[in-house]
């Protein structure tokens, strides 16, 4: 009496196939197939994980998933593999088969002969042998996270992939610094663009939401996929895939914008704590010296400690976190800006209006934004315009910057103190209430000094008003808010016909 041939699956991975070119991969198939051919299996499957990692256990392995559905699902009751960590590193899974070997005779076979789980010794071996894999790979992760932590605490740059402006070794790239240096600036502007509307701006396009300082650049992907084949030519390899060009994402435009090496902060992530990194944000990542001070890179910052501190206050910001829509960026002239004349309330747009959510007073947007941008053109165009600005107070602002850093200091080190039990959960709530709010103070001086300066080139532009209107939606609404402040008031029903005397600007004493 014939029996039905055993059916048997062949699993097959690599960890890091840098060259993907399959030959690993196909050393490994021929050896396995061997042995289903020797024992007179059928080969019911095979499932090819090709740089996938086994020791991280929050790494997806699609084939191995997919394997795993269908041994439960009966289609095989053998599994071939290379070596047993190829199949796994992880003592729960490995304990899954042996469960599967003990109660449904599944048969485990590798090529060098040792995963036995048939016998007791066998499986006892074979425990033992994922045990000792297992501490080797968490003593080797030990040591690579400890030579990252002492690199970091020596500021030499982070190894990796180069994040845009910046060398490898941490040397600047002018043209993607510069692109860099513009993005942050936008976004520390408390009423500027948008992340969206930046991204936007990096991939070439163009509407009265983007700014037009923005350079337009290859997404960042793309260029280091073809400095990597240039590395590879240099090696006599083969190049491999670029991807297209494309629109940049808002999710790459964020990384750049949270990133502390911008400001020359050296910084380490410890990527064994996945559940605190979570809940961290990049500045909590920031390496700090035994003073609690942040250990500084050996690189040239592209922004200042004060743009980049600025720009982590706007993420941070209540309305972004509450906001479903994604942006926190004005989309029209007068909202926000223009003011009720009766209520004195910042008025919105609504559809073709401006309404006063209080007193519900509604006026046609196009016709209050076209007489305003009238008297600011006309305002600007007056010879005593330059004069009339009063200049920033630089070392003032960087005063601040750094009366700021001595009070964030302060906190680190009352909670290492509360950490080593030197003070107090009381005495540790004190002073982060004490030192947060002068930093609050500090942030709003700062800000109410900064946030007018930046007028996009157009005050001291050879044709100011020209300049205005080539400017974008984000500067034309600061400069009106430099001149004057606009009311508005009801229209006398049943005149169609605009009246100027329906809009009080109040000028600002320029």
């Amino acid at each position: 009496m014939s029996t039905n041939p055993v059916r048997a699956a062949v699993y097959l991975r690599i960890s890091q196939d840098r060259e993907m070119d399959g030959l690993a991969i196909e050393r490994q198939r021929e050896d396995c197939l061997e042995i289903v051919e020797r024992n007179g299996w059928q080969l019911a499957g095979e499932y090819v994980d090709q740089s996938k990692s086994a020791t991280d256990k929050t790494k997806k392995r699609p084939a191995y998933d997919r394997m795993v559905a269908d041994y439960e699902a009966g289609r095989f009751s053998a599994i071939v593999c290379y070596d047993l960590d190829r199949l796994t590193r992880q003592p729960r899974q490995l304990e899954d088969w042996i469960d599967a070997a003990e109660e449904q005779r599944l048969s485990l076979v590798t090529v060098s002969g040792e995963a036995d789980l048939a016998s007791d010794s066998g499986r006892f071996f074979v425990r033992v042998k994922a045990a000792a894999a297992r501490g080797e790979v968490e003593r080797k992760s030990e040591r690579q996270s400890r030579a990252h932590l002492q690199r970091a605490k020596q500021g030499r740059p982070p190894k990796g992939v180069r994040p845009l402006g910046y060398n490898i070794d941490g040397s600047l790239v002018p043209a993607e610094a510069e692109a860099a240096r513009e993005i942050f600036r936008l976004f520390a502007i408390h009423d500027g663009p948008s992340i969206a509307a930046i991204a936007a701006g990096l991939s070439g396009k163009t509407g009265p939401h983007i700014p037009r300082s923005l350079p337009h650049l290859p997404k960042h992907s793309r260029t280091l996929a073809i400095e990597r084949n240039e590395r590879r030519a240099a090696e006599g390899l083969d190049p491999k895939p670029v991807p297209d060009d494309g629109p940049w994402s808002s999710s790459t435009v964020l990384g750049i914008l949270r990133n502390p090496r911008y400001a020359g902060y050296s910084v380490y992530t410890d990527r064994r704590a996945r559940e605190d990194n979570k809940r961290r944000s990049w500045h909590a990542q920031i390496v700090r010296g035994s003073d609690g001070e942040p250990v500084r890179g050996l690189w040239d910052p592209i922004v200042d400690d004060a743009t980049w501190w600025r720009v982590q206050q706007r993420l941070d910001a209540p309305e972004r976190i509450t906001n479903r829509k994604g942006s926190t960026a004005r989309l029209h002239l007068g909202s926000g800006l223009y003011q009720c004349g009766e209520c004195h309330v910042p008025v919105r747009a609504h559809g073709q209006r401006y309404r006063c959510p209080e007193c519900h007073l509604a006026r046609s947007r196009a016709q209050i934004d076209d007489w305003v941008l009238r008297i600011i053109r006309a305002r600007l165009g007056r010879p005593d315009l330059v004069d009339a600005l009063e200049p920033i107070d630089q070392p003032r602002i960087t005063e601040i910057a750094a009366q700021i850093a001595a009070h964030e200091a302060r906190i680190i080190r009352a909670q290492r103190d509360y950490d080593q039990a030197v003070i107090e959960g009381f005495d540790l709530k004190r002073i982060r209430d004490r030192e947060r709010a002068e930093i609050d103070e500090l942030t709003k001086e700062r800000l109410s000094l900064m946030m007018m300066r930046d007028l996009g080139g157009v005050v001291d532009a050879v044709d100011p008003v020209a300049a205005f209107d080539e400017a974008d939606l984000m500067i034309k609404r600061r400069i009106i808010d430099l001149f004057c402040t606009v009311f508005l008031y009801r229209h006398q029903r049943g005149k169609k016909t605009f009246n100027p005397e329906t809009v009080r600007i109040v000028p600002k004493g320029l």
